[in-house]
């Protein structure tokens, strides 16, 4: 008998038993599998927002065997870029699934601490950097757990070139002097 048909029957039976959503096929844990490689490379490479993009798109495949690991991932890069919230609600639901998953777990738990620091939530910080460290003891908290807030950066310049302010005050100063001689 041909291994494919039996798969293929195996799963037509799931499918219509209603036991396995259909983007748990070897097809979609492959496309989900494989937008959760391309995530973890663009956040290598830097492309934060790229990265996000892409575990969106597997999450949006709705796996559930790879939910936990892309959710522990996403929140790592949503602390990158800034969104602190996001990323402790991503670790959340990373931590929120069942089963041996330590790893996944140990990822998430430091990724929602590094999101409670910046957040100036050391305390909290501190508790999830030491879950995290529990569960695998090479993910060292941050020494001292400094609190560092990301400045926001703004465009707002002054309109005017400081040669033209200099140049007001000089003026300022000579017309004090002209206007002191005037009076004596």
């Amino acid at each position: 008998m041909n291994f494919r048909f039996v798969t293929a029957c195996v799963l037509v039976l799931l499918f219509v038993s209603g036991l396995v959503n259909a983007a748990e096929t070897p097809a979609g844990l492959q496309s989900a599998g494989a937008l959760y490689d391309k995530s973890v490379d663009l956040a290598n490479a830097g492309k934060y927002n790229e990265a996000l993009l892409a575990a969106d798109q597997a999450l949006a495949l709705n796996v559930s065997s790879l939910m936990p690991v892309i959710q522990a991932n996403r929140a790592g890069i949503l602390t990158v870029i800034g969104r602190y919230n996001d990323a402790i609600v991503a670790a959340d639901a990373a931590l929120a699934s069942e089963g041996n998953l330590t790893t996944t777990h140990s990822i998430a738990w430091y990724n929602k601490g590094d999101a409670l620091r910046h957040l100036g939530r050391a305390d909290e910080a501190k508790t999830a950097f030491a879950k995290a460290q529990s569960l695998d003891p090479t993910l060292l908290p941050p020494k001292n757990l400094p609190v560092v807030v990301n400045p926001v950066t703004t465009t707002a310049k002054t309109p005017l070139p400081w040669t033209l302010a200099a140049g007001a005050l000089v003026l300022v100063f000579v017309i004090g002097v002209v206007f002191s001689r005037c009076k004596k």
